[in-house]
């Protein structure tokens, strides 16, 4: 018999209420604090140009904040629609994909920025484990360990298939290792770096074991998901 108490349904949901609320606050505090870097791109980014907004980070970081509404616009839709079609945990697999999607892609394409000579400088590849780690500092190793935590962070809860660490850290470090390659072979003037991979891998286990409280209650209750209902014999 399971004697773990049981949160009630009003308390699980001010837990969650708690929760959004603090990470809407953290957020919010976040983007006060850069608020002044962010509005240099404004201009150009409210008047549709590519230079000096999509092809800076200051412009790939103020466009991404401004889809947050119509992120939560595609979450709502997803949800309400799945739920009325009787889905589990309708809320939690649209966060998980739009959060996917709106996390990733932004950390991606200014991860492919070209550098200044691109196209025109060597490809550079470095294959010694923890050489570079050195010459990264604390703002390139924070910066790599948030490329893929939205991806290690959310994967998980949608895919149950992922709902292991060791399946996390081999997804993280398989799409380091892709984004690594791009690298190489379209000459973006970049260090194709093992130690990039490696930091990227850790970066999405950290954040895959920050969310592993509702991955693994969505893992626990596939089974039962896909557990056939017995039916009765027809009486004689």
């Amino acid at each position: 018999m399971n004697h773990t108490p049981t949160l009630s349904a009003p308390l699980r949901r001010m837990r969650t209420i708690v929760f959004l609320g603090l990470a809407v606050l953290g957020l919010a505090s976040a983007v006060f604090v850069v608020r002044r870097p962010l509005m240099m791109s404004a201009p150009r980014c409210m008047a549709g140009q590519w230079h000096g907004c999509f092809d800076t980070f200051n412009g790939v970081v103020l466009m991404t904040l401004v889809a947050l509404p119509l992120a939560a616009l595609v979450v709502w839709a997803l949800a309400h629609g799945r739920r009325g079609g009787g889905v589990t945990w309708a809320w939690r697999r649209s966060l998980a994909e739009v959060g996917m999607v709106h996390g990733t892609l932004p950390l991606l394409w200014l991860t492919m920025m070209p550098g200044a000579a691109a196209g025109t400088a060597p490809a550079r590849v470095s294959l010694i484990p923890l050489r570079d780690l050195v010459t990264m500092g604390p703002v390139g190793i924070v910066g790599n360990l948030l490329i893929f935590a939205p991806l290690g962070f959310f994967a998980p809860m949608r895919f149950t298939a992922l709902a292991s660490v060791p399946r996390i850290l081999a997804l993280g470090a398989g799409c380091s290792a892709l984004v690594e390659t791009a690298q190489y072979v379209l000459r973006l003037d970049r260090v194709s770096s093992v130690d990039d991979v490696l930091v990227n891998a850790v970066g999405a286990v950290l954040a895959g074991l920050a969310s592993r409280r509702w991955w693994r209650t969505t893992a626990q209750a596939a089974p039962d998901r896909t557990r056939p209902v017995p039916t009765r014999a027809p009486a004689a």
